[in-house]
């Protein structure tokens, strides 16, 4: 992130002791943010010539403004110590604020004089971090600004926060948030309370754990109530979370500190944008340049945020607006790439482009590195492409299941731009990465991303492959479906809408494809539900952007689907239809609910109503939903004790059956298992009691319930692969292919790369005289380099005896050259040699 605000650092040297209760008190004012009471203190104070009180002035000038008065008063330090690297620095920081950049980059080379000038040995800790930061201005290698200044500086004086602090900004710079973390840790070591440090602390843990950032804020906001750096990042995340009013007032809190701040107006800027007023969005960008009318850090600020709202057209106009007044702005740039790659049509050339000449220019980039390298491996891909579709995807996939793809694709379009009235412009494009980082730095800039199985961006849907590291862990089919309608629903709103009832709607169109696909109530989110988790609609966005764990995280998945669904079956689709248009106009969501519903805390109080009733359908009382406290079964014996005390609790017969299990008292089990089912049937999570009740079943020789119980979990879960197996074996025992074709293909929506349900596929083709079909399965069943190919090979052969002999006779040969003494290939190939070919 390019920054505007100069974080400010105390440099904690010694003073003359006549000095000394002046530095104190002003060093303790701006700890705690009372930055007007540190400038007065100084001013009534006679220490004009003692440089760190004069220099702690410029500071707290630089953060409360006015600009020119900061400018001014680090003008005046500077000359008087002409010759020291921080006074100068400073001066340096406020000539930016008032947009004198070319007096600027000569300080800097004043600057770069003197560190030459000077033996390294005479560098005190702050003119280390003074000219490391000015040499990372000018474009020195970023770890050698590192060894060669941040960590000398530290290495001199282990206590001075500054160093560590400059060394973790610049690790931030380079989106490297482990090793910024490692600085800021080490900082805290020396000091935990301050704010610069905590603010640090916060912004390393933002990419991965908002509730840990969170918590450094607040310890900052402690310490000073005044933090520039942490009320910017906090409105930052509020904006992120769709808390608007908040992020109002938090601005606030800035403005009274710096009126004239320039974040402070992006901020400003992209909450108007947010809620439709253009007017007022001119206005604010046009305050934040004031300071300097071409500071390019404001368009990338606004530009930033708004991509990361999806307005991913208006986030690349300002980083073009940027650059305009920076061509060289590299952090411009490579924001400007990465909304071009998911914009698409056609735009993602020149994105490719921009992100190999980050990667040149500045090797340290992490995500133009990223990029560029994944640019590489995305070539290795093949395309396929029909008149609405572009899909990327390794090509021994592409030969499997590309065609199915394409045929889901074509029917979600067919099917949900009917339904939501709305005809696409342009082909969107589909890419189902093999290698889960590719997919992550594809989809986020940098690896990570584990639990995203898909993404969608508008115009560009990420996929991981079914078949990489997130096999079995969904049905391909479903989140397929769930990332195009996405596509449709940010095309109708213009990408302007609420996280909570865009993933709604696309949990509860899962549902209507088909009724096991989505997400259905489970005990755990009963228990949620109940316990008064449930989300208000105005607060559901926030659910997926700070959630405690990965089960809360799916719950805002499910409570934004049973909105959308409570939305749909009270007012109607059509209402909801209408919803999205006055999204699409600029309506705030709250307005186009209210407009074609109901007063707001109506429809709160109808749904929570709904959403309870849901969570007690089905069942006989919450009883079900018990669960012990985890304190107070420590052990074996309390676990059975607790269980045996709550004979309702779906979580004691499961328990209890687990138990009977572990002694091989199967009837015992089989009793408890058939218990918890019967108190929660729909369950088939994690915990479901139907797997273990089919193992216990097959032990006790009961096929028949073995097979019933399969069947109950097949019925309820799209992802029940142990279930599909087991009752595909028995459907080919029985020679019922029907029921084994749609079995196998069951199992092929979870992982389309297995071999058995192929080979499944094909022999119940060809038991059913259905040719074609099956001459296509054993052909897939090939790429898939089946154990068994000499086989595989026979049986195409044989398929194609009749209309295509040459291509029969060359897998007849390969079949026996893998199997010379295969005696029905040998027939075949006699037959096919002896016969005229045409």
């Amino acid at each position: 992130m390019m920054r505007l605000l100069i974080v400010v650092s105390l440099c904690l040297v010694a003073v003359p002791s006549s000095a000394g209760d002046v530095l104190t008190d002003a060093r303790e004012r701006m700890r705690r943010g009372d930055y007007a009471g540190c400038v007065a203190a100084i001013s009534e104070s006679k220490d004009v010539w003692n440089r760190e009180v004069q220099l702690l002035r410029v500071r707290a000038l630089l953060i409360t403004g006015p600009a020119v008065e900061a400018a001014k008063a680090a003008d005046q330090q500077a000359r008087r110590w002409f010759r020291n690297i921080e006074a100068l620095m400073l001066m340096h920081a406020a000539l930016v604020q008032i947009g004198q950049g070319e007096a600027a980059e000569s300080i800097l080379a004043h600057i770069q004089e003197l560190g030459q000038r000077t033996p390294p040995q005479a560098w005190s800790p702050a003119d280390r971090v003074a000219l490391g930061r000015a040499m990372a201005h000018l474009g020195e290698e970023p770890k050698r600004v590192l060894d060669l200044y941040f960590k000398s500086a530290t290495t001199q004086d282990p206590t001075y926060l500054p160093g560590y602090l400059a060394a973790g900004e610049l690790a931030l710079s380079k989106n490297d948030y482990a090793l910024a973390a490692q600085f800021y840790a080490a900082a805290a070591k020396h000091d935990a309370d301050d704010a610069d440090v905590r603010l640090g602390l916060a912004r390393a843990a933002k990419p991965d754990d908002r509730v840990v950032m969170l918590q450094h804020i607040e310890a900052a906001l402690r310490t000073n109530p005044n933090h520039v750096g942490s009320l910017l990042l906090k409105t930052e995340h509020e904006i992120d979370t769709e808390a608007y009013e908040q992020a109002a007032a938090s601005l606030d809190r800035v403005a009274a500190i710096n009126a004239a701040l320039p974040e402070l107006w992006c901020y400003r800027a992209v909450l108007a944008h947010l809620a439709g007023d253009e007017q007022a969005q001119a206005a604010a960008r046009a305050k934040a340049l004031e300071p300097w009318p071409a500071n390019p850090a404001v368009d990338h600020l606004i530009g930033r945020k708004l991509s990361e709202k999806y307005r991913f057209a208006e986030g690349a106009e300002h980083q073009r607006r940027a650059l305009e007044f920076a061509p060289k702005k590299l952090p411009a740039t490579i924001q400007l790439a990465q909304d071009l790659l998911r914009l698409g049509q056609g735009k993602d050339q020149e994105g490719w482009e921009l992100a190999e000449h980050v990667a040149k220019t500045d090797g340290y980039n992490v995500v133009a590195h990223n990029l560029a390298t994944l640019r590489r491996h995305l070539n290795e891909l093949q395309t396929i492409e029909n008149d609405h579709f572009i899909v990327r995807m390794d090509p021994r996939e592409a030969q499997v299941y590309g065609t199915e793809v394409m045929a889901l694709l074509d029917e979600s379009s067919r099917v949900l731009c009917g339904k939501y009235g709305l005809q696409l412009d342009g082909k969107i494009t589909v890419e189902i990465y093999p290698d889960q980082q590719d997919f992550a730095i594809r989809t986020f800039g940098v690896p990570g991303g584990v639990g995203y199985l898909g993404v969608c961006f508008g115009k560009v849907i990420t996929m991981n492959s079914p078949a990489g590291l997130t096999a079995g862990a969904a049905n391909w089919r479903s989140v397929l479906w769930h990332e195009f309608c996405h596509t449709v629903t940010l095309h109708m709103t213009r990408n302007r809408m609420p996280r909570w009832l865009s993933e709604g709607i696309s949990v509860h169109e899962e549902l209507q494809r088909d009724p096991n696909w989505g997400q259905r109530m489970t005990p755990d989110y009963r228990r949620m539900v109940l316990g008064g988790e449930l989300s208000p609609l105005g607060q559901m966005s926030g659910a997926f952007l700070n959630p405690p764990s990965g089960r809360h995280l799916m719950f805002a998945y499910y409570q934004s689907a049973l909105a959308v669904e409570f939305l749909t079956t009270r007012y109607g689709q059509d209402q909801v239809r209408a919803i999205l248009t006055d999204l699409g106009k600029g309506s705030p969501i709250n307005t186009a609910i209210t407009t074609h519903t109901a007063p707001l805390m109506e429809i709160e109080a109808q749904f929570k109503e709904f959403v309870h009733a849901r969570a007690l359908a089905g069942v006989a009382s919450p009883a079900v939903f018990a669960v012990p406290d985890p304190q107070a079964v420590t052990d074996a014996a309390a676990v059975v004790a607790w269980a045996e005390a709550h004979p309702e609790s779906y979580w004691a017969q499961r328990r209890l059956g687990d138990r009977c299990a572990a002694t091989n008292d199967w009837a015992g089990a089989r009793t408890h298992y058939e218990r918890a089912i019967a108190l929660d049937p729909e369950f088939v999570g994690e915990d479901s009691a139907y797997v273990p009740l089919a193992d216990t079943c097959k032990r006790l020789g009961d096929d028949k319930a073995e097979r019933a119980t399969w069947t109950q979990l097949a019925a309820r879960s799209p992802t029940a692969i142990p279930a599909f197996v087991a009752l595909m074996s028995l459907a080919e025992k029985e020679e019922n292919w029907v029921d084994a074709a749609r079995l196998a293909d069951q199992i092929l929506a979870v992982n389309p790369m297995l071999e058995a349900p192929r080979r499944t596929q094909a022999r119940a083709a060809e038991a059913t005289g259905r040719a074609g079909d099956a001459i296509t399965a054993y052909t897939k069943l090939l790429t898939l380099a089946p154990v068994d190919a000499a086989n595989v090979r026979y049986r195409l052969g044989s398929l194609l005896a009749e209309s295509d002999p040459p291509r029969a006779k060359r897998l007849v040969l390969d079949a026996l050259a893998e199997a010379p003494r295969f005696r029905a290939a040998h027939a075949l190939l006699l037959r096919l040699t002896s016969e005229k070919t045409p």
